[in-house]
């Protein structure tokens, strides 16, 4: 028997049918443990979630051609992710051959109603090169095996979400995760983290005007976690706020940009430190505050005091409403003339 080295899934099913394919994915996942399952390009519906399992003696990868794109069916109606890695058989480990599963290309299409991949359980799982279209939540990362460890790997993707209130680009709930190089668009929050122990660098959400989402309400990175996260090189692009954090947290925010390339929106801060004293360190953040709009600050402070630091930011500062960062200043700010 020809012992090939990818399983190919039109060996099995026909692509662009229309069909509900969910069932017979799940099987070919089901029947090749440590095989990578390719998808041609082509359309494949799914009316249910597919599941991979996390115990590394049954782990599968899945890769997908750049034109094949797995598409939630109309009638959808789940609330989990329509890939969902570790879904099945959960396991905690990174030494065991078959631990480090990935997700890799092609196109995953939430038609409006579906959240996209989400990590369910194992570690050191990757998403990568994979465009995340129409869905609620693009990314989900939940609470790994390891003390809530998910220790997962994400980069090189790009979400469009749907439009909606309350739709976001990528919700961390598990610890330690690495995210790089994103683009993500259409949604009310860019980057959700309830979880700590994350670097996230290259990041850029931006707001698109024309669906149901309140600007106002919109957040490039909502850190809800009240621990310490990483930001390089991050940038909000139109939405409301750009960095929103807790007073009392100890984030780190590297070279980050917030911008606003019209004055549609009612709001325009750059960061938030929200119901607490401000213990943040920002450097060399550059928040392009516009002179034709109000409700406007580099950083808004929920309560006075803290030993946060605000080092070098590039803003002009009559376009400022607020003056909170003189309190953390260190060094000066930095503007053109």
């Amino acid at each position: 028997m020809e012992n090939k080295k990818y399983v190919v899934v039109t060996d099995y099913i026909e692509a662009d049918t229309g069909k509900d394919v969910s069932d017979a994915i799940q099987q070919i996942i089901n029947d090749n443990p440590h095989k990578t399952i390719y998808f041609p390009d082509g359309e494949y519906i799914l009316a249910k979630p597919i599941c991979t399992p996390a115990d590394p003696n049954k782990a599968v990868s899945l890769e997908l051609s750049c034109f094949a794109i797995l598409r939630a069916a109309a009638d959808w109606s789940s609330e989990e992710a329509m890939v969902r890695m570790g879904g099945i058989y959960p396991f905690n480990s990174i030494s065991i051959p078959g631990s480090n599963y990935h997700f890799k290309g092609g196109i995953v299409d939430g038609s409006g109603i579906a959240n996209g991949i989400s990590v369910d359980s194992g570690r050191e799982t990757l998403i990568s090169h994979v465009s995340i279209k129409n869905t609620q939540i693009g990314i989900h990362i939940k609470r790994g095996a390891n003390s809530g460890s998910s220790d997962s790997d994400i980069e090189m993707v790009n979400v469009v979400g749907n439009n909606k209130p309350d739709s976001i680009g990528v919700l961390l709930e598990g610890y330690d995760n690495t995210i790089k190089n994103m683009r993500i668009a259409s949604i009310q929050t860019g980057i959700l983290l309830k979880s700590a122990g994350n670097s996230l660098r290259d990041i850029h959400p931006l707001f698109i005007y024309g669906g149901s989402v309140d600007q106002s309400k919109s957040i490039a990175f909502d850190d809800q976690s009240g621990g310490n996260n990483w930001f390089s090189y991050c940038y909000g692009d139109e939405l409301a706020t750009g960095f929103r954090f807790r007073g009392g947290a100890t984030p780190v925010y590297q070279h980050c940009f917030a911008m606003w390339y019209s004055n549609r929106g009612i709001k325009a801060v750059g960061f938030d430190c929200e119901g607490g004293k401000f213990c943040a360190t920002i450097a060399n953040a550059n928040i392009a505050l516009r002179g034709d709009m109000t409700n406007r600050a580099f950083l808004k402070v929920g309560e006075a005091g803290g030993l946060g630091v605000v080092e070098n930011p590039i803003f002009v500062p009559a376009n400022c409403d607020d003056e909170s960062y003189k309190d953390y200043l260190i060094g000066h700010v930095v503007h053109g003339v």
